[in-house]
């Protein structure tokens, strides 16, 4: 069954020139990219990571795919909507101690069908390990493997397809993003390498901290580069784990959401604009800049973030454009 094409390949191309005073003073021009999809759940990079998957499986006849996520995982709720869409199984092994049917990530997954299976931290750790890929491959021999994120060389090339350097006020001089797994950003480096234009400095901004990052980026890229590409990771909050939201994050989340309409979360995105609005105001980037930002989705993790009280009901409702009641 091929997958439908209106849903989900017809993207917006949804840009807009955010306005500050901070943006004026430094004589900076930041843009966001913000495309979207009937079904929001594989909205921002959702979709294009998974595309390639999806045609993958259709090709080779796979009933379906298997895939890893934490017990919030924006990926698990993408590739679990993108599989009913498509009419396939899919099967996720989830870094978590019990399936908590309450989680509205989870609950979501279920509804859509997708098998959840609980795995211990110390398993969870090993999804990048090819021996225990290779019992994954035989316990579930008719699937294709989707890494962690759907950060694979199928979904660095879904996210190459984008074109985040012509803005409509003209060419970006850096393209940014929030990366954690790094196939976005790996995606967004492809598509420097495959233009005849000037080179734009690409810029992930890291909202987990590992130190293995650039390694997992490199390997993405290792056979499809064919010229250097200027590119770097900047650690956003390097004190702060991966998914912990500190006041400032959320304040600044909501902030943002209310006075430009955009809605951004604490996890990703916003934690991302944080650390890039930061820079701008230490001068980093020159006078005249114009920044290219994409803005990856993910908003279902609002409701994660309410569930564990992580985020109050006022912040909740303006992230998630829930009215008040």
């Amino acid at each position: 069954m091929l997958l439908p094409t209106t849903p989900v390949t017809t993207f917006s191309a949804n840009w807009q020139r955010i306005n500050e005073p901070l943006l004026h003073a430094s004589n900076v021009e930041l843009w966001l990219y913000c495309p979207t999809t009937i079904e929001p759940m594989i909205s921002g990079n959702k979709w294009l990571k998974l595309q390639y998957h999806i045609k993958e499986i259709q090709q080779q006849q796979y009933q379906g795919f298997v895939t890893f996520g934490g017990a919030f995982s924006n990926h698990l709720a993408a590739s679990a909507a993108a599989a009913k869409l498509a009419g396939i199984t899919a099967t996720a092994y989830v870094r978590a101690d019990v399936i908590d049917l309450a989680n509205p990530t989870l609950k979501y997954c279920l509804q859509q069908g997708m098998v959840l299976i609980v795995t211990d931290r110390q398993t969870y750790r090993r999804r990048q390990d090819a021996d225990f890929l290779k019992v994954i491959t035989k316990r579930h021999p008719n699937c294709l493997i989707i890494p962690e994120g759907g950060s694979s060389v199928f979904g660095a090339k879904g996210i190459a397809t984008l074109d985040l350097y012509h803005t409509p006020a003209g060419p970006a001089d850096v393209i940014a993003t929030a990366t954690a797994s790094g196939g976005t950003l790996a995606g967004l480096i492809m598509a420097e390498n495959i233009t005849t234009r000037p080179l734009t400095e690409i810029i992930g901004l890291a909202v987990i901290n590992d130190n293995a990052l650039p390694q997992h980026v490199n390997a993405l890229l290792a056979t499809e580069l064919t010229v250097t590409v200027p590119w770097r990771i900047v650690k956003t909050a390097p004190e702060q784990r991966y998914a912990k939201c500190p006041k400032e994050h959320i304040d600044f989340c909501c902030q943002f959401t209310l006075q430009h309409g955009i809605a951004v979360e604490p996890v990703y995105t916003g934690r991302a604009l944080y650390k890039l609005y930061q820079q701008i105001q230490s001068g980093e980037f020159a006078a005249g800049s114009r920044i290219s930002f994409f803005h990856t989705g993910g908003l279902q993790g609002v409701a994660g973030l309410y569930y564990r009280k992580l985020i109050n009901r006022r912040q909740y409702q303006i992230l998630s454009g829930v009215r008040a009641g």
